[in-house]
């Protein structure tokens, strides 16, 4: 049952949220001990949330387009009063006072908070094995990641867990796990979703996005979570996009670019299905033309100095003073040093170390500043491809999910997992990962469609045919 059939049927007292949760946190007892996808289930409060829905269905209420559907949540998303740690020792069972604007908004809308799914330890990572508190496996295949760092969230409901999850992209951290675990994933344009209440990781990059088995019911989840918000100064002053009701008008006419720089480094089958997808656009009435555009490639490398310049900064807070679990010392600065290496992982020490390198003195300008500089020959060169294509399509990840423990002793290796998705987070633009195919071992291949700013549901139209497509 889709995400949008269980709230249309709780709104119908049809069905009930009650019961409608019960099967979900069933679902999770029987698989979470070997997958690993939730660190923490909120049953009590969960169940408060359902009963509630129900009483207002009773008295002749509505309980808002998401009644009755159990969402699960990413670990760095504050929900007032509940474990929120980023899946790292540092915040290990602190409980946040306020909750993020789109756990607010969800529940006005009728969804139903399940839990906090696993993540690498504070968004940092490509595979979901930087967690502090073990990896997460892909339900397609144990032995495999489900990619990162929103893993958790795309494992929830590629095992059906949950119909709906959030994530957070700040480089491909929905779209690329959206592709190895085989549902659809969606980093909005920056600004569309409050970050208000995401705990931060590069602040110009971040962006809140949903995960879901169906196109419909990402629009369905968008619909709710966008909009202005004040308490986000990023924000943008703009209501939440109508997908839904234009979700299939189909692509008649519409300008697609094959973005052949997007499938450089790409497996055969992932260049395959990429290119399977173009020819459903195309039978669709779509104007499918390839394009290229090579200053993608450097998105990568600008991406690593921007971002843990970013991390650098926010992370500096964790200090045992201000957050973090403290580690006792002689005098404050050992107790600074004693409580961040504790409280850190490897990765997130690393990223912190080569983002305070960047931007230290007789250094920012050879390579934080050229870096920014990159990130605008980026943003422009969308700009020119959006003037003669609407919309851009291509691999999301260049292979399907890889074996874990296979690349944590590369870095490299493994940043190149979201070489295909980086670009977009430098220029603010949406995205989305629609599966498509699978490859060996019947594993998920996912592809990458892509927009300017605000094109959403240009996007959502696209993905509708593809997910059509692929049906048939």
């Amino acid at each position: 049952m889709t995400a949008i059939e269980t709230a249309r049927a709780v709104r119908a007292g049809e069905r009930s949220a009650v019961a409608t949760l019960e099967e979900s946190l069933l679902s999770i007892e029987r698989s979470n001990g070997d997958l690993n996808v939730f660190l923490h289930v909120h049953r009590d409060e969960a169940r408060g949330h359902a009963e509630a829905i129900d009483a207002t269905v009773a008295s002749g209420g509505d309980p808002g387009p998401l009644a009755g559907v159990p969402i699960g949540i990413k670990d760095n998303l504050c929900q007032r009063g509940l474990v929120t740690s980023c899946a790292s020792r540092m915040l290990e069972g602190w409980r946040p006072p306020y909750s993020a604007t789109v756990v607010d908004r969800l529940i006005a809308a009728g969804a139903i908070p399940v839990g906090k799914t696993n993540m690498d330890e504070f968004a940092m990572g490509s595979s979901t094995e930087n967690s502090a508190f073990g990896p997460t496996k892909n339900p397609h295949d144990p032995s495999r990641v489900p990619g990162g760092s929103s893993g958790g969230s795309a494992a929830a409901v590629a095992a059906s867990m949950v119909p709906l999850s959030l994530g957070s992209d700040t480089g491909g951290s929905i779209r690329q796990p959206a592709s190895l675990c085989g549902v659809v994933g969606v980093k909005p344009t920056y600004g569309l979703v409050s970050r208000y209440g995401l705990v931060a990781f590069a602040s110009s990059l971040d962006q809140i996005g949903p995960f879901s088995a169906t196109v419909a019911d990402s629009a369905a989840l968008l619909e709710v979570i966008a909009g202005h918000d004040p308490m986000d100064s990023t924000s943008l002053n703009a209501p939440a996009p109508a997908l839904l009701s234009s979700l299939d008008d189909g692509v008649e006419g519409l300008r697609v670019g094959l973005c052949t720089d997007l499938l450089d480094g790409a497996s055969d089958e992932v260049v395959a299905a990429v290119r399977d997808a173009a020819e459903v656009l195309a039978a669709a009435g779509a104007v499918v033309t390839e394009i290229a555009i090579p200053e993608l490639r450097f998105g990568l490398s600008a991406y690593y100095l921007i971002a843990p310049a970013e991390a650098s900064s926010n992370l500096a807070r964790y200090d045992g003073v201000r957050y973090g679990n403290r580690v006792e010392a002689p005098d404050v600065p050992a107790m600074m040093t004693a409580t961040r290496t504790r409280g850190f992982g490897d990765e997130v020490k690393r990223r912190i170390m080569l983002g305070t390198y960047a931007l230290s003195a007789g250094y920012y300008d050879a390579y934080y500043g050229q870096a920014q500089k990159v990130r605008t020959l980026i943003i422009n060169a969308f700009a020119a491809a959006y003037g003669s294509v609407d919309l851009l399509l291509g691999a999301t990840a260049p292979t399907t999910a890889f074996e874990i423990g296979s690349k944590t002793d590369d870095p490299m290796a493994m940043y190149l997992s979201d070489v295909c998705t980086i670009p977009t987070n430098l220029a603010g633009h949406p995205a989305m990962s629609v599966p498509f195919a699978t490859g060996q071992g019947n594993l998920p291949i996912g592809v990458q469609l892509l927009g300017p700013a605000l094109s959403e549901e240009r996007l959502f139209r696209a993905a509708q045919v593809l997910e059509n497509g692929r049906a048939s």
